[in-house]
Parts: structure tokens; sequence; C-alpha cells
């Protein structure tokens, strides 16, 4: 009897959550390239606008309620996971980020091959004991996991640090170049007041308000700059309190490219990333950037841009004098955005990683799940104090 021609294509199932802001672009951008090679694909998500950018995709969406964070409500959440996972019956698991990670893991147990890629890593986005439980997991999970996927070479040496021994694949972010590309027509001069752009969830992680303690050096020396944050978050109104009046939040937004293209300099002033999407982005647009030298920071900006480009994080002193002096030099700027969007083309364009992932599924599909020797293994004390944390 011959197998039908569905029966021969695999089919991966993307978990994820959160549902919005990077891990979101990801995960869509890779469904689009995996539907378009022939991939049967469905996904797990808690709705939110990546379940409704997968479904106009034409993906097979499946509701999974989950909380962003894990909590107590975490069995119930396995639990209705591995019901999705029998539904489905996918021959690969692709989970992304550190509650879609903890979860998959624990429902799969390496029955499936399991693709882990943390887009950050847990343990760096809390503090204390939050931190050492998440770290104690991420040791004991990464045995759950086929491969992690990390975004850059410093996401990855980070895991290593910290002791997580795994399987590592370095696949770095891309973004679609022809998207994110410069305008066609120059830019209008109706308002001659530098911009300065700031795109990403307004959370801790982003560093809004470092970047909102540094504005005002800023405004010293040129007072007729202008700040823009886009994004939303848990610290909107804290930062509004606090934020200048030249400061505008123009919220959640459907489409970023003309805040880009409109602005001077995009700033992204992180305390922790795997790889940032919105600095690429902003390149792909051929705008200048100013980043914090965290994970994925140096690895997303050609040599030439880093003397310019780079702070350290939570350093407002610094991330000021970067943008004062960036504001000041128009055809710096210029230089450096031209610089930037080919490197993005060269070595970010997201037809380069979808390629990549693909190479990776066809590995883990050619052999049986490494994992599957750990199944009968109970998850020890300490981790269970983690997922229940």
């Amino acid at each position: 009897m011959h197998q039908s021609a569905a029966a021969l294509r695999p089919r991966v199932l993307h978990l994820a959550q959160p549902v919005d802001g990077g891990v979101a672009r990801v995960v869509l951008d890779l469904a689009r390239a995996q539907l378009a090679a022939g991939l049967r694909v469905s996904a797990a998500c808690p709705g939110g606008p990546l379940g409704a950018g997968l479904r106009e995709l034409g993906v097979d969406v499946r509701d999974w309620q989950a909380a962003r964070s894990p909590g107590p409500g975490l069995p119930g959440e396995v639990r209705r996971l591995a019901r999705v996972i029998d539904e489905v019956r996918p021959e690969l698991v692709h989970a992304h980020s550190a509650k879609a990670g903890l979860a998959a893991r624990l429902a799969v147990r390496g029955r499936i091959p399991t693709v882990f890629q943390p887009h950050a890593w847990s343990f760096e986005a809390v503090g204390g004991l939050t931190a050492a439980l998440a770290l104690r997991w991420e040791r004991w999970g990464a045995r759950w996991a086929d491969q992690v996927v990390c975004v850059s070479e410093a996401e990855r040496a980070t895991g290593l640090r910290a002791g997580v021994r795994a399987a590592y694949t370095v696949i770095p972010n891309g973004i679609d170049t022809t998207r994110f590309a410069p305008a066609t027509a120059p830019r209008a001069a109706d308002d001659a007041r530098p911009l300065v752009v700031c795109v990403g969830r307004l959370c801790r992680q982003k560093g809004q308000d470092v970047l909102l303690g540094a504005w005002r050096d800023v405004l010293a020396v040129l007072p007729q700059a202008r700040l823009v944050l886009v994004g939303d978050g848990p610290d909107r109104e804290e930062l509004r309190r606090r934020a200048h009046p030249s400061v505008r939040f123009a919220g959640a937004v459907t489409d970023v490219v003309p805040w880009y293209r409109a602005a001077d300099l995009v700033v992204l002033p992180s305390r922790w990333e795997g790889m940032a999407l919105a600095p690429l982005e902003a390149l792909g647009c051929g705008r200048p950037v100013v980043l914090t030298d965290v994970d994925g920071a140096r690895e997303s900006l050609p040599p030439a841009l880093a003397a310019h480009c780079l702070v350290p994080p939570e350093d407002p002193v610094a991330l000021a004098g970067a943008v004062t002096a960036l504001l000041s030099d128009p055809a710096l700027r210029a230089a450096l955005g031209t610089q930037g969007h080919r490197h993005v083309l060269a070595t970010h364009d997201v037809r380069h990683t979808a390629e990549q992932v693909a190479a990776l599924y066809r590995e883990l599909l050619g052999r049986v799940p490494a994992a599957n020797r750990e199944t009968a293994q109970p998850v020890p004390s300490e981790c269970r104090e983690s997922i229940h944390s």
C-alpha cells in the first residue's frame, strides 16, 4: 500500500507562550516558510496576535490556555498540552520561550523529537530564589530537548556558563528583508527635530526606564529632540509617570515599519536578550541603532558599528552620550545605517534562518529521540519547586 502525500510530509507542532512581540514574529516567519516548503504545520498557543496571525497563514491552530509565567496552574497546563499533542500527533515539537519550553518538555519527555528555543534564558529574567529554581529546571529539563536552539553564540555561552548541558545549535534571528527595507522615497522634511524611536514591550527586560533616565541628559544638549516608545506592556503607566513631555507613547501598532523609517535613530536599552529583532528590523530599514551590550547585540551588528552603537546595560549616562553623539552627526548616522542594512541583507535574512531550521528538523527526524531513555525518570524535588513557583 502506498502512503498518501500527506503522510510523507512531516507535521511540526509549534508551542508558544508568549503570543506577542519577538517570539510571535519568529513563530509566524517560521510557519510561513514551513508551509511554503510543504510541511504540515500545527501550533498550540493561548490565542492572541500569534494565534490570529497563524490562522491567517492557514496553520492548524489549537487553543492552549496557559499563563505567561509558571505558577500553580502549570500541572493543568501540561495536561491540556499533552491532550493537544495526542490529537495532533506531530513528528516534531518546537517549543518557543521559557514557559512553552517548560510545559512542552514535561508533556513530551523525549517521546517525540523536541526542539527548545529559549529566546533568552528564563533565569536571566528573574532574581533571587526564583532565578535559582529556574536555573535548576533548565539544567534538568535540557535532557528532554533533542536540540536547544540559541539565536546567538552569546546566548549559547550564557547557557553553558550556567551549567545547562545540552545539544546546542545556534541559528541567528532573521527578518523579512523585503518588508523591513529602506523607504523608496526620501523622508519628508516637515519636522527637522531629531526623532529617537524605541520599539519593544514596555517591561523591565527592554529597559525603557533606563532610556527615560538618559533622555533628560539628551535634552540638555538637544532640547528639540523627540522620543517615541512604540509598544505596550505592564510598565506602561509607571513609564508614563516618569516621562518628560517630549516623550510620546505610541502604544502597540500593527506595522512598525513607518516608525523605523521615520526615526533618525532607533534605541533598544535591554537588560537581557538572546538576539533582539528590533535592531535587525531597524537596520533593515536603513536606520542606525544604539543597543546595550547584552547577548546577541554584537552579533547583530557589523564590526564597524560596535564602537558607536553599543553601551553597557543599565548605564543611562553612557546611553545618553551615544544617543547625543549620533543625533549630532547626520553623516555618521547615514553611513552606519547603510552599513547596517548591508549586514542584515547578508547575514540576517529570515530565509537563511528558515533554511537552517529546516536542516535541523531533517536531522532530528532521521533519528530516534535521544531522550527516550530518560522518560521514566521523575522530576527531582528541587525542579518540582521551580515548576510550581
